[in-house]
């Protein structure tokens, strides 16, 4: 999947500065095109101009008027400068370096017999035999000036036909590239794209099989509880029973001895923390009578043994509910507890529980130093190392089909419980497997 991802992104970067390359060369050539048009437009200027000094001194010749002979003056005084020009636009060419080279001299000729005529004409000579021998000289050179800007025209025409043929090369290249590279970006974006989709399907799947297994460990836990907590009662407990009888039955046939007034009391303490382990590891009100009791037990113990008062509020006339749903809301009872009084240095904590039509809704609340940023993150986001008491809590809601959410800062922390009334499908097949 890497690979592929990998792949497409050295792809892109490569037709990118491929297609940079190829777009510059473009850029060059309509460049070149462009100069190519702007030549042609100085022949063509040239050529107007030199037509419209032609035309000029003719019409002064023939009519003395002024007028003509200032136009004259004024186009005559453009064409070195139109020279100039072409000259720097065809410096990068040296087959019209050499065209222009000629056509400079032959408009330099024609200049010249064209300003001997005006210059005839403007100083009122009237020698006609020399106006006739100039005239067709113009003429003469004229039509070489004319054939000398038709080579140039038609060298920069090819000259243009191929720059246009280069261009267009080039729009095609780059085109081909970015159509190829676009195509196969495409094609390795959408095969990353399947590669992670199944990637995350199977880490979903793995997740899932991982939550199955961490409720099946849970329920495991459970059972074995419950049978330590049997064993402890029925086994343990009446072997101490069985102690206490004999220590008792010795203690009235013997003078009264304080060994076995402190044995007896010793014996009474161990029997007490032997039936608090055992309700500790599964109540048997839980199973007797049900949560609303145990609950009870539970919080009275809690408050004496921790030191951390803590409220109670659960209806006195509350139904039982389904078994697996009374199991899971006391183990969260008891790890929020545990937390409260090994994490929280709360000076008090309130318990609660609501009943609705279809869902109980559970909230423990303290007001300790909360719960670090980082770790609430983590168990908003299902992630790992979020506390495996935490996350063992969220497993057994999740398996029932119910919601956990905590809200935490430095005023304290609450857990808000809300399970369904009645247990989801998949959490029956599961509690009957």
């Amino acid at each position: 999947m890497q690979l592929a991802f990998i792949s497409a992104v050295v792809l892109i970067l490569i037709s990118g500065l491929a297609a940079f390359d190829a777009v510059v060369r473009l850029r060059a050539a309509q460049k070149w095109v462009g100069h190519s048009h702007d030549v042609q437009s100085v022949l063509s200027d040239l050529s107007n101009a030199s037509s419209r000094a032609g035309r000029s001194r003719t019409r002064y010749i023939d009519t003395s008027d002024n007028s003509f002979f200032e136009e004259y003056q004024s186009v005559v005084g453009e064409i070195p400068l139109m020279l100039n020009q072409l000259e720097r636009v065809t410096a990068d060419n040296p087959e019209q370096q050499e065209n222009f080279r000629e056509l400079q001299d032959i408009t330099n000729r024609r200049l010249s017999l064209l300003n001997r005529s005006m210059q005839l004409r403007h100083a009122g000579a009237s020698d006609q035999a020399e106006q006739v021998q100039l005239r067709q000289g113009i003429i003469d050179v004229s039509g070489e000036a004319d054939a000398a800007l038709q080579k140039m025209e038609n060298a920069e025409q090819r000259l243009l036909e191929l720059r246009r043929q280069h261009s267009e090369r080039l729009f095609r290249i780059t085109a081909y590239i970015l159509t190829a590279a676009f195509a196969l970006a495409l094609i390795l974006l959408f095969l990353h794209y399947l590669l992670l989709n199944a990637e995350l399907g199977a880490r979903e799947q793995a997740e899932e099989s991982l939550r199955s297994l961490s409720v099946r460990l849970l329920e495991l836990q459970d059972q074995e509880r419950r049978k330590f907590s049997r064993e402890l009662h029925d086994s343990l407990g009446q072997y101490l029973v069985g102690v206490k009888m004999n220590l008792t039955m010795l203690a009235n046939t013997i003078p009264a001895n304080a060994m076995i007034t402190e044995s007896m009391k010793l014996l009474d303490d161990a029997m007490t923390e032997t039936r608090t382990i055992s309700h500790l590891l599964h109540p048997p009100l839980l199973d007797e009578i049900g949560f609303a009791s145990a609950a009870r037990w539970y919080v009275e113990g809690f408050a004496s043994r921790s030191g951390i008062p803590t409220g109670l509020d659960i209806p006195e006339d509350l139904d039982r509910l389904s078994e697996p749903l009374e199991l899971a809301l006391f183990r969260v009872l008891q790890e929020s507890l545990t937390n409260v009084h090994r994490h929280s240095k709360s000076a008090r904590a309130d318990v609660s529980l609501r009943e609705f039509r279809d869902q109980v809704v559970l909230r423990i609340r303290d007001y300790g130093k909360g719960i670090s940023p980082d770790v609430q993150e983590r168990f908003r986001q299902n992630r790992a190392h979020s506390g495996v008491g935490l996350a063992g809590m969220r497993e057994r809601i999740h398996e029932l089909g119910g919601e956990i959410e905590m809200d935490s800062d430095n005023y304290g922390t609450q857990i808000l419980v809300k399970m369904p009334r009645s247990k989801p499908r998949n959490a029956l097949e599961a509690s009957a497997d």
